[in-house]
Parts: structure tokens; C-alpha cells; sequence
């Protein structure tokens, strides 16, 4: 009889081990279902991410950053601003974000000029909606739900593809000037169709069609070429404007891209994070667009799937240098952090951006800085938060602007003095701000 040594042994047996683990887990996922193993797929290859890209900034931030500290992220961006317990007292002034590049200091973000309107007219993070039900505040031709993504705790809104439109009936006309704001990402596009987009409509029809007068346009998310940005418009029925704008964005549609757009009387501005990719000056069809909507095709559903939160309309209202100079202060909650974080997001720079540029005018002004936040969570937590936050805000502006820190004091007014109604996401998202006095 032929012997089997030791080693040949462990090899069968791991084998058999092997052979066994795959099949349970096979029937575990099976049992699962298509949706849970694709949440499992995807909570893994984060973790796996997580992992690799703290050590990635680790090596990165003593090369590019010395002296500043980096929390490690996932690849699904956590874009929810609800207030929570602080993850941390860090406020050194280069601060670090990830974008759709990789590992990124504010400094980069300095001549990022989107600046939201200061009167917000709508916003819907889906916080108040059931999972898997169409958004309450939203109508479609359809189909849709809200979904939260793997493990983690943010709700988003899963938009059906095809020939269908999704849009806020609730919400007022469309001013002349105002500012659009959203979140979106991309799962399961690495094969996706060339002519796969994420539209973005501003219409006079406020029902499911184009409208006779528009201004469109279609994000790609083709992930093997670049397909460019596409911007069309419609005046009286009759096209005026249809292009193409060379933009790679596909490592941003697949990490997580903040969405900025600008409407100033006939000029359409689109942004893709700290990037302007459309400045058109007349694009705009003046006075008759009433209705924001969204349109997701040729995508397959099951697979290639399109979801977008933290969707916020404001008003454009006074330039904020202008208000700031000739009422001593200002308040604004276009200034955003990562949750329950005093890590400024960069989309919050062109706001920074304004109150250096009134600090650089005239150099006899110094600045209180105060933060605010909404009332969810601790009441000392949220207090802290609010001072650190204050202090990232002049931080900011002495590491990446420069301005003499003597000329800026900080303090926190945490959740006790709300401006909204802390039981809607509108009014929590109103109470999270920062508010510049001149001293």
C-alpha cells in the first residue's frame, strides 16, 4: 500500500477545508440574495480599501504634508452632515481631504470658486424616508428607492434607468440666480455603455417632459474612455448650444463626486469636486426654467446601478464679502464638514475664499470666527464640535491663504442657537453653520 507522507496530508485536508468553506459560503451568499451579497461584496472591498489607502496616506502626508494627521476613508463617501460624536480634536492647519484623485490638502482646493447660495430653498438627504420606499418628497414616470449603502448609515436614493425623469414638485420656481448641490456615485459601471449618463435638467415643463425650454447637462459614466461632459440647451424650442466638454471623471464617479452647479441670469456653471469643467455665458433660457429633474439612462439596473443624496437648492443672494463689509457679519452654512468631523470638505472653499479676500482688502479687520450645529447628539459633544470646527475655518485661512492668525479669534455655540427647526433635515441643515463677526 503506498504511504502518505505528513505534508501530503495537510494538503488533502486543507483541500477538503477549502473545498467545504467555498461551499458553505456559496450557500450562505445564495441565501442571501443578489442584493445582500452585492452589500457584502462591496463592505469588503472597503475594508480591504481602508486599509491599503491609511497606509497610502500615511507615507503620503509626511511627504506632501509634514505635521498634519489623516483619518483613513472609504471609497463610498460619508456625506452626511448630521451631527455626531467627535471622531477627533485635530485642527492642524493643512488639513487633508480625499477626492477623486487621492489624498489632497485644502491648499488645493484654494481657487475653487463655487460659492452656494445663501438662501436655501430646498434639501433632502432622505433622512426622514423609509429604506426601499420612493422618496416622499419626489415624483416620477418610474421607479426609484432609497437605499443605504452597505454598512454605511447614510441614506441615498437609487434612481431607476431608462426614459424616466425624477423630480421635486414641492420645491418653488427656479430664481434666477441660484446654486445646485448633490452626491452622487456609480456601482457596478465598470462595463457600463458609452452612452451611459446621469442628466441633470432645468426645465419650464414641470411635468416628464423636456419642456420647450432647457438647459441639460449629462454626466458619463463610462468607465472605459473618456466620454467628456455634455451641455445642450433649448430656447423657444429651438437648440442654440450642444457640446461636448472634455472631462475625465470616472475615478471621481466611482469613489464619489460632489456635484456643484451655479445659474446666474443666463450664465450655467458645472463643477465635478474642486474642478470647473462648463462656464456658458448664455446657456440659460432667462426667466422661464421653473423645475430641476433628473434622468438616468442606459443603465442596467441590476447591475449598473446610479444613486445620489444631500441634494441642496439655495438662492443666490448678496455677495458674501459685500454683506460682510458693510453689516460687520455674516452667517453661513455653506462651510461643510465631514460628519461629526471638523475636517472641512472642499467644496466649502469658495466660501473661505471670499472672507480672505475681504481680510486681504482692508488689513485692519479681525474676525471672530463661531461655529454652530444642529441638535442631534451630545449637547458637550456638540459644543466641541462647534469650536473645532471654528478653529479648521481659521486655520484654513492662515496655512492656505496666509492671513495673520492675530486677526481671527474663534469660539463654538454648539446646538444653542438654532436659526431652523431641528426636527426636518432643511432645519438641521440651516442650524449647521459658521458665522463671521467683525471685532
Amino acid at each position: 500500500m503506498k504511504t502518505i507522507n505528513l505534508s501530503q496530508k495537510l494538503f488533502l485536508v486543507t483541500g477538503v477545508l477549502l473545498i467545504c468553506c467555498t461551499s458553505s459560503n456559496a450557500q450562505f451568499l445564495k441565501k442571501l440574495g443578489k442584493r445582500a451579497e452585492k452589500a457584502a461584496e462591496r463592505a469588503v472591498e472597503r475594508r480591504v480599501d481602508k486599509e491599503a489607502t491609511e497606509k497610502t496616506d500615511q507615507a503620503l502626508d509626511s511627504i506632501l504634508e509634514p505635521g498634519s494627521k489623516k483619518n483613513g476613508k472609504s471609497p463610498v463617501p460619508n456625506t452626511t452632515d448630521s451631527e455626531e460624536k467627535p471622531q477627533n480634536n485635530n485642527t492642524s492647519g493643512n488639513k487633508s481631504v480625499t477626492g477623486s484623485e487621492g489624498p489632497k490638502g485644502l491648499s488645493v482646493y484654494s481657487k475653487f470658486d463655487f460659492v452656494p447660495g445663501d438662501e436655501q430653498l430646498f434639501f433632502d438627504d432622505f433622512a426622514n424616508d423609509f429604506v426601499g420606499d420612493f422618496p416622499a418628497k419626489w415624483n416620477t414616470n418610474a421607479g426609484g428607492e432609497v437605499v443605504m449603502l452597505g454598512e454605511d448609515s447614510e441614506k441615498w436614493f437609487k434612481l431607476k434607468s431608462g426614459y424616466n425623469l425624477f423630480f421635486i414638485p414641492s420645491a418653488p420656481n427656479l430664481p434666477n440666480d441660484y446654486t445646485i448641490e448633490f452626491d452622487v456615485i456609480g456601482i457596478g459601471v465598470e462595463k457600463v455603455s458609452s452612452a451611459s449618463h446621469l442628466r441633470i435638467d432645468l426645465s419650464d415643463n414641470s411635468k416628464f417632459a423636456e419642456g420647450e425650454n432647457f438647459v441639460q447637462a449629462s454626466i458619463p459614466f463610462c468607465q472605459y474612455t473618456s466620454t467628456g461632459i455634455t451641455v445642450e440647451n433649448r430656447k423657444n424650442s429651438k437648440q442654440e448650444i450642444y457640446s461636448t466638454i472634455k472631462a475625465d471623471i470616472r475615478n471621481a464617479i466611482i469613489q464619489g463626486a460632489h456635484i456643484s452647479v451655479a445659474v446666474n441670469d443666463e450664465r450655467f456653471r458645472l463643477w465635478v469636486d474642486e474642478t470647473k469643467y462648463i462656464d456658458v455665458p448664455k446657456a440659460v433660457p432667462l426667466g422661464k426654467l421653473t423645475t430641476l429633474k433628473f434622468h438616468a439612462n442606459n443603465f442596467k439596473d441590476d447591475t449598473e446601478q446610479v444613486f445620489i443624496t444631500n441634494l441642496k437648492v439655495a438662492k443666490g443672494g448678496e455677495d458674501l464679502r459685500r454683506k460682510l463689509l458693510s453689516e460687520g457679519k455674516i452667517s453661513t452654512n455653506a462651510i461643510l464638514f465631514n460628519s461629526g468631523s471638523d475636517e472641512i470638505k472642499p467644496a466649502s472653499m469658495g466660501v473661505i475664499r471670499q472672507i480672505f479676500q475681504v481680510l486681504q482688502q482692508d488689513s485692519s479687520i479681525k474676525l471672530n470666527i463661531f461655529g454652530h450645529t444642529d441638535s442631534d447628539g451630545d449637547e458637550k459633544s456638540n459644543l466641541t464640535l462647534s469650536k473645532n470646527r471654528a478653529e479648521a475655518v481659521k486655520n484654513a485661512l492662515v496655512s492656505v491663504y496666509g492671513v495673520d492668525a492675530s486677526r481671527l479669534s474663534t469660539g463654538g455655540k454648539g446646538e444653542s442657537e438654532p436659526v431652523g427647526d431641528n426636527g426636518t433635515s432643511e432645519g438641521k441643515s440651516q442650524n449647521r453653520r459658521v458665522e463671521f463677526i467683525k471685532i
